[in-house]
């Protein structure tokens, strides 16, 4: 899938000859990625097509005559699309000439060396285990040695994932953001200007029934139930008061197992909760708590005269959905990281033969998205598995599951998972994220 690579602004600076150069920056996820000139990115691309040919993407012309504002515009879009549309291929992004481009524009936007580095990674139970490493280290590399110090089996890291995380002084935390494999930890705890914030480890999937696919593997198991009990203590599972009762007599015990299995009939086992954020449904301006999981987006709802409302979306229902930068552009000229300060999410959803969007006014739009890109996915492959007739190769974050079948269905599921662009609509940035009708 298509990751939520945009490119807001670009500056003008001037080069060691005398002229002039774009320098074009990066945004991922709404945080600032990289800081980049077309003549980087080009060399970049020559270097992929060598190892990949002609499959990439087409690549921004060159020209050779002074650009006018009407050609550097959509220079920029053309660059947008390409990062878009170059890492939504698997096979490019497990690369070598992949990885080792954007590690340097990473690091040199941050002006940091390659140097030996000591990166703490938290748990779910608070603890922290130290990754000794370089700064160049990637997400990719920092998980596969942390789970190396856990003993948890190669096959199962893929269920893992490093998050950039915010906790706060009375005991809460925020998700922020999932960290791409070719993302530097480093570098991102270096460019946020968030205060108190951390890399942890969590599991990276929203359908509990994966559970089954870790508990055979004792550090997996360990992790599952860390995060259970994080959750539980955090207020983002929602046990009834029998449930709490039996859930922290099983954990005074010690018993893992039945502590887990009881955690699975609890109400948003395994979701993902958002910040406190506002909607506009059923009115404008009413609060709302999100819980995604389980092919669901779980809304509580507080009205403007105090009512609450619980509303569950199911993702079978939801055709489309968007990310929206409100508002003026970034002073290209500014330090600011980051565009998640004026960000919405709306929805498609379809009930009973009628279609409404909804809205969802959160600094965490993009990583909502991601949720529901993770969802969509982990359906997609739960229904090939079912049906092997089927081929298709199902990204997820630099790794693929391969399933036998007949090529034509390969290119309905793409269809079926197109996604859209970065684009500008009346001085705001739209992200289009589209699914097919009848997911």
């Amino acid at each position: 899938m298509k990751m939520h690579f945009c490119i807001p602004v670009s500056q003008q600076r001037p080069d060691a000859l005398g002229g002039r150069y774009v320098l074009y920056s990066v945004y991922l996820d709404g945080f600032l990625f990289c800081k980049v000139r077309y003549s980087q990115l080009h060399r970049w691309d020559e270097q992929l097509r060598r190892v990949f040919g002609n499959c990439l993407p087409p690549f921004p012309p060159k020209y050779y005559l002074a650009m006018t504002t009407a050609m550097a515009e959509e220079r920029r879009d053309q660059l947008e699309r390409y990062l878009q549309n170059v890492t939504a291929d698997p096979r490019v992004t497990r690369s070598d000439v992949f990885s080792e481009f954007l590690t340097l524009v990473q690091l040199h936007t941050l002006n940091i060396t390659i140097q030996n580095a000591e990166l703490a990674v938290f748990l779910p139970d608070g603890r922290s285990i130290k990754v000794e490493g370089l700064t160049s280290d990637t997400a990719e590399r920092v998980l596969e040695v942390m789970a190396h110090k856990l003993g948890l089996q190669p096959e199962l890291v893929g269920y893992f994932g490093l998050f950039l995380i915010r906790c706060f002084p009375e005991g809460k935390l925020s998700v922020v953001k999932k960290l791409a494999d070719f993302e530097l930890p480093y570098t991102s705890l270096q460019s946020s200007e968030m205060e108190n914030c951390k890399i942890g480890l969590r599991k990276w999937y929203l359908d509990p029934a994966l559970d089954t696919m870790l508990m055979d593997c004792r550090a997996a198991g360990d992790l599952l139930y860390m995060q259970a009990v994080q959750d539980i203590e955090k207020e983002w599972m929602k046990p009834t008061q029998a449930q709490r009762e039996e859930l922290k007599a099983l954990q005074k015990k010690e018993n893992q197992t039945k502590f887990l299995e009881l955690s699975q009939e609890v109400r948003h086992y395994g979701y993902v909760q958002l910040d406190p954020c506002t909607c506009n449904h059923p009115e404008p301006g009413c609060g709302a708590q999100l819980s995604i999981g389980n092919n669901e987006i779980s809304c509580c709802i507080t009205l403007p005269n105090g009512q609450i409302q619980d509303i569950a979306f199911q993702m079978s229902r939801v055709k489309c959905w968007q990310v929206t930068f409100l508002g003026t552009l970034l002073d290209t000229d500014g330090p600011q990281r980051t565009l998640n300060q004026n960000l919405e999410l709306r929805f498609q959803y379809s009930e009973d033969s009628c279609q409404q969007w909804f809205v969802i006014y959160t600094k965490q739009a993009f990583f909502l998205s991601s949720c529901l890109k993770k969802m969509i996915s982990e359906r997609m492959t739960k229904l090939t598995e079912q049906s092997p007739e089927m081929q298709i190769e199902v990204p997820e974050q630099g790794r693929s599951k391969k399933h036998p079948g007949k090529p034509s269905q390969q290119k309905d599921y793409f269809n079926f998972l197109r996604k859209g662009k970065m684009k500008r609509s009346e001085g705001d940035y739209v992200w289009d994220t589209l699914t097919e009708e009848g997911l």
